[in-house]
């Protein structure tokens, strides 16, 4: 058991190739190579494209990143790649990468979940060990929330999205709003000139019927379609308006939710991670909200919620530290896999 092992993490899940490389808890070097702008004309990210950027980006990625930190691939202890989930055919671009290297060099690697490393980059922004805490995990395709009792390998799902996931809707939000890809950035940029109560748009599941079988379930499809709806029958409506009601309704229902968490749980701290834990609007309300009800809140710095590698580097590392084993090399990719396993 190591407590300041130096580990490499490899990150090709979506659109991002991401290498980062920490010692313990300290980030050494943070490269992300983002393939955004080839799939900004489609409005999404194309899987074909996404894959070839990788292929093209990973050895260039990894070159910088043991320039950056300063040291060379033979002082590595360990090595961690995203298994799942994702788009396949980019998590085999990583790993793929990733166990050709193993088997050059005999390094232990530790194949992980992308999701519980979102959480795990906190070790990275948090000198104090993360204690058992509730997790609201929300990204591009994900909307969960989570009871962590040991981030390498005790968690616990409380409820996930029923349809579209926070950062979906965003996307989708923006494309009505003709503010292009991503949508997440663009409309927190255009909600600030917005009024945030300006339009009363749905809460989807928290209504007192919802409570006994979605109590921490989130749909956001409910407020897509009022949104859509709202935007054809109003013309005139300020895009600012629709926008800074349509962030509030998102934000009012997440962190409801995962402070209802805290509460039915017993637990004092949440953890908010993931591309939408960038949202400005999301961390002024969760600051604000976890203030009045006694919630310690800890939120990344924006550059570590989004897709990185240093988050599968923290994962590694902790993995190391907590003595747990190594994943065999024949470990399979999985685009599916659950936050529930934390590693393979």
């Amino acid at each position: 058991m190591k407590s300041e092992a130096l580990v490499l993490g490899i990150e090709t899940s979506c659109d991002e190739t991401a290498i980062g490389i920490v010692r313990g808890r300290t980030l050494l070097a943070n490269v992300i190579a983002s393939s955004v702008d080839e799939h900004a004309r489609f409005g999404g990210v194309v899987p074909e494209v996404a894959s070839r950027a990788h292929l093209e980006a990973i050895i260039p990625a990894l070159d910088r990143a043991i320039k950056e930190a300063k040291i060379s691939f033979a002082d590595l202890d360990a090595l961690a790649v995203t298994a799942g989930p994702g788009l396949i055919g980019a998590l085999l671009v990583g790993t793929s990468s990733a166990t050709g290297l193993v088997l050059a060099s005999g390094k232990p690697i530790y194949a992980v979940n992308h999701l519980a490393a979102h959480v795990s980059v906190d070790a990275l922004t948090h000198d104090a060990p993360l204690r058992p805490t509730i997790a609201l995990l929300v990204s591009g395709g994900h909307s969960s929330l989570l009871k962590i009792n040991d981030i390498t390998g005790n968690i616990e799902k409380l409820g996930q999205t029923l349809d579209d996931a926070a950062g979906e809707a965003f996307d989708k939000i923006a494309r009505l709003l003709e503010l292009g890809f991503p949508g997440g950035p663009a409309i927190d940029a255009l909600a600030k000139s917005g009024k945030k109560d300006a339009i009363d748009f749905p809460r989807g599941l928290t209504h007192a019927k919802d409570s006994e079988k979605h109590l921490f379930d989130f749909s956001f499809s409910g407020l897509k379609t009022a949104v859509a709806r709202y935007i054809e029958a109003t013309p005139t409506a300020k895009k600012s308006d629709v926008a800074a009601s349509f962030q509030e309704a998102v934000v009012d229902v997440l962190i409801s939710k995962a402070l209802l968490a805290c509460t039915q749980s017993g637990i004092d701290s949440l953890v908010i991670a993931g591309g939408v834990a960038a949202n400005s609007r999301l961390r002024e309300v969760a600051a604000e909200r976890a203030a009045k009800s006694g919630v310690e809140l800890r939120i990344p710095a924006p550059l570590l919620c989004t897709d990185n590698g240093a988050m599968v580097a923290a994962l590694g590392s902790l993995m190391v530290s907590a003595g747990a084993s190594a994943s065999t090399i024949d470990f399979s990719a999985d685009s599916a896999m659950s936050v529930l396993e934390v590693a393979r």
